[in-house]
């Protein structure tokens, strides 16, 4: 089979296509979790990074995760979108860092940081998107590039 036939470019946009939807909910959940319990955001900023946030940051911090993750889904703008999909989630990673370096800890019987390997799952794949963004076929920039290059017809 042509590395360049219909069959591998649809196999390759959608291998593509399956982590970004995945992805995009991913964070979209936590954009919208800022949303519906902006009390809870508020305190996991100052109680994990220090710093004390408004009542009114959450849902600012929600509402613009949340059109980011929007973006990422539909493939637009990819260079800067699927960037700041893995900046944002690598914020994340900075601030679990201590149990991910500890996964295997047990208290009162329960591997307390098991769960925090996922993130660097999430994190790795985001990067393979960033990494692949020029074969994201299936994309709204993809789909934008090639409406450029065809021709208009003639009237």
């Amino acid at each position: 089979m042509d590395a360049n036939s219909p069959i591998d470019h649809r196999n390759e946009a959608l291998a593509i296509l399956v982590p970004r939807l995945g992805l995009a909910w991913f964070l979209a959940v936590w954009g919208i979790n800022k949303i519906l319990a902006t009390v809870q955001y508020q305190k996991i900023w100052g109680c994990f990074y220090g710093i004390e946030i408004g009542p009114s940051m959450p849902y600012i911090m929600g509402a613009a995760q949340v059109v980011i993750c929007l973006a990422i889904a539909i493939g637009l703008w990819r260079i800067v979108t699927y960037a700041l999909g893995f900046v944002m989630h690598a914020v994340t990673i900075a601030v679990i860092l201590p149990g991910l370096l500890a996964p295997f800890v047990i208290e009162d019987g329960f591997p307390v940081n098991r769960n925090q390997s996922i993130a660097l799952a999430a994190l790795a794949a985001f990067a393979a998107l960033w990494l692949l963004r020029h074969r994201d076929h299936w994309s709204k920039d993809a789909w934008l590039r090639r409406r450029k290059e065809v021709p208009p017809e003639a009237s």
